[in-house]
């Protein structure tokens, strides 16, 4: 089968593994934390984290804004990873590449992390959204002892940390945080120097936390 480039999930096989693999001991309490945050009241579905991530064993927590109709379970994988059919997850699976960070080091999450596209609107999730997000994030943070660095892709990712930093003052004091952008669409709205001026800010803000783990790990 003749594939995209970073989008393996047009793979069944590939697909099937990654649903197989999601109660391998790395990246089972986070199912858990999935299934149990899908069942609260008002909510609604959200996608799993893709077992090719490091899961327990992840160093870099990657928060973007919410899930993307690439995660979708009927027309999509059902799950947060970069090798999804969508723009922005093969644009961070090229900075994962082009900055030397292995997938294994990455644990994605979204600022609000329940699936609200339903309308086929790009809307940001609101205020009180945001807020709703923290809970989760604290709750997916307690769930991976070896975090050390936050990347934080636009907006929505940044005031869910704020309000996180705000309530959980000395959890998000333990962290290297890197504010950066989005790395979808929405971003490069612009001029041309707009799109160039992110995209490069997003492959500097990569490059920063490929050091850091680098360094880290020879240290």
């Amino acid at each position: 089968m003749n594939l995209d480039r970073h989008q393996r999930m047009r793979d069944a096989d590939f697909r099937a593994d990654q649903h197989s693999r999601l109660r391998d001991p790395h990246i089972a309490p986070f199912t858990d934390l999935v299934d149990e945050l899908r069942a609260e009241p008002g909510r609604g579905w959200m996608p799993y984290i893709a077992p090719m991530y490091g899961g327990i064993n992840a160093s870099i927590l990657s928060v973007l804004q919410d899930p993307g109709p690439g995660t979708r379970e009927a027309d999509g994988s059902g799950m947060l990873c970069c090798e999804n059919v969508d723009d922005s997850a093969m644009l961070l699976a090229t900075l994962l590449e082009s900055t030397r960070i292995p997938v294994s080091e990455l644990l994605p999450w979204n600022g609000y992390p329940w699936y609200r596209h339903t309308t086929g609107k790009s809307v940001p999730p609101s205020a009180t959204e945001c807020e709703a997000g923290v809970e989760p994030l604290r709750r997916l943070i307690d769930l991976a002892p070896n975090l050390r660095i936050v990347m934080l892709h636009g907006g929505i990712a940044q005031d869910v940390w704020a309000r996180f930093g705000k309530r959980h003052r000395s959890i998000a004091r333990r962290f290297h945080v890197v504010p950066t952008f989005h790395t979808g669409r929405q971003a490069f709205i612009g001029t041309h120097e707009i799109r160039t001026v992110r995209l490069r800010h997003l492959y500097e803000s990569f490059a920063e936390v490929g050091d850091l783990i680098r360094k880290e790990d020879v240290a």
